[in-house]
């Protein structure tokens, strides 16, 4: 792992098969030049506070939006949500939750808990693939974030 990862996005999701929609969808249309794939919840943790195999890293290069699935191995989503918004580095970067749970109790812990977006994954290809280039261009392109 190179010392020095720049992330514009991060993505947190477990199934290689919504990873690679995910990150197709994203390349098709510009969107993915600095995306780090993470697996579960302890690797993003340690992406994100710079530790273990990414202690190398600068914590303060922050990205720019997170995707995080909920159904995560090791440590689930909302504790990964819960970090996140406790650190006063990492509190203010937008968090897209893409998941496919429809749970009203996952919508109102996570919304509790400060994430900007709570997205269901459809479960068709084309809507899924579409959905994600509509909110990676969201994020990126429209949305504007505070500057550390």
């Amino acid at each position: 792992m190179p010392d020095q990862i720049e992330a514009e996005i991060v993505l947190v999701e477990d199934n290689p098969n919504d990873a690679e929609i995910t990150i197709r969808s994203l390349k098709k249309h510009h969107l993915a030049n600095k995306l780090v794939w993470l697996k579960d919840g302890v690797e993003a943790l340690d992406f994100l506070f710079a530790r273990n195999e990414y202690k190398n890293r600068d914590v303060k290069n922050l990205p720019r939006v997170i995707f995080l699935d909920l159904k995560l191995p090791k440590i689930d989503g909302i504790e990964v949500l819960e970090e996140i918004r406790k650190n006063e580095i990492t509190k203010k970067i937008p968090v897209v939750v893409l998941t496919s749970s429809k749970e009203e109790q996952d919508v109102m812990k996570t919304y509790d808990l400060g994430v900007n977006s709570y997205i269901v994954k459809p479960v068709e290809f084309e809507n899924f693939a579409k959905a994600i280039a509509e909110v990676g261009f969201y994020w990126l392109i429209t949305n504007t974030t505070p500057t550390t």
